[in-house]
């Protein structure tokens, strides 16, 4: 018999859901469980995501949220077959090594993206250098990020970033309002590349870096590489897997 956990987020509607499901379905704790069903919208995914990663549990997400990109649709019948049919994927975040302009050094993961903002009014200066060759020795924006597939979605997506296939070996570089070079709209790289990026004049310009929803203010350098050793399991239903659902969104209008 299979073994759920059923988690949810503070949502009245999601709350509503898991009463739903738990008066139906067995109800396990999480570390005692075959596969975790997350009740709510991306957000909740992906801090249920982190909260599990490398706990080999898959999560399977059912939407309670708004636009619910990572989960499946909400239905209370047929959950174990549903469950039993699901394809799963496997993903690696990005680590975060960042330093300081107190000289500190943060490590951080993120499962989305990595981000560098710029801090106050002026715009950032970000020299980027990828596995070891500068590859843009100034770039004037308010910003830049290193999206995963699954962070393609998310914040890449709105910056005008390409959306990619969530087995994809790649990686999406994507400025946030670049001014120079004014016409750069970013880079696919594989997902073996090693990201590092400088803050010029980090003290006139100050720059926050973001791991998701970890923020470190003030760095001086960003490194982003994914890492192999940390790894997370989702379960999409056969007739909504995520690239079914890339294709519909590149085709929307």
């Amino acid at each position: 018999m299979l073994k759920i956990a059923f988690i949810a987020s503070s949502a009245p509607e999601a709350k509503e859901a898991l009463s739903q499901l738990v008066a139906i379905y067995d109800n396990y704790e999480p570390e005692n469980s075959d596969v975790i069903v997350a009740l709510g919208g991306d957000g909740f995914m992906l801090q249920s995501q982190h909260q599990f990663m490398n706990s080999g549990i898959p999560i399977y997400g059912m939407n309670k949220g708004t636009v619910g990109f990572l989960m499946n649709e909400f239905l209370v019948d047929d959950l174990t077959e549903r469950l039993d049919g699901a394809i799963q994927s496997r993903i690696h975040p990005l680590q975060m090594r960042a330093r300081d302009s107190d000289g500190n050094s943060h490590k951080a993961l993120a499962i989305n993206e990595v981000s560098l903002f710029r801090q106050s009014h002026q715009a950032a200066k970000l020299k980027i250098t990828i596995d070891a060759k500068v590859r843009l020795a100034q770039l004037t924006c308010d910003g830049v990020m290193v999206a995963t597939p699954q962070g393609s979605t998310a914040y890449n997506l709105s910056a005008h970033g390409p959306i990619l296939p969530l087995n994809a070996p790649l990686l999406a570089l994507t400025p946030v309002s670049a001014f120079r070079p004014r016409n750069w709209k970013g880079a696919l790289l594989p997902n073996t590349a090693k990201v590092h990026i400088d803050v010029i004049a980090a003290h006139k310009r100050p720059v926050n870096a973001v791991a998701d929803n970890t923020e470190i203010k003030s760095v001086l350098s960003v490194d982003i590489a994914e890492d192999r050793e940390s790894f997370g399991v989702l379960l999409f239903d056969p007739d909504h897997t995520w690239d079914e659902r890339i294709l519909a969104e590149q085709f929307r209008y």
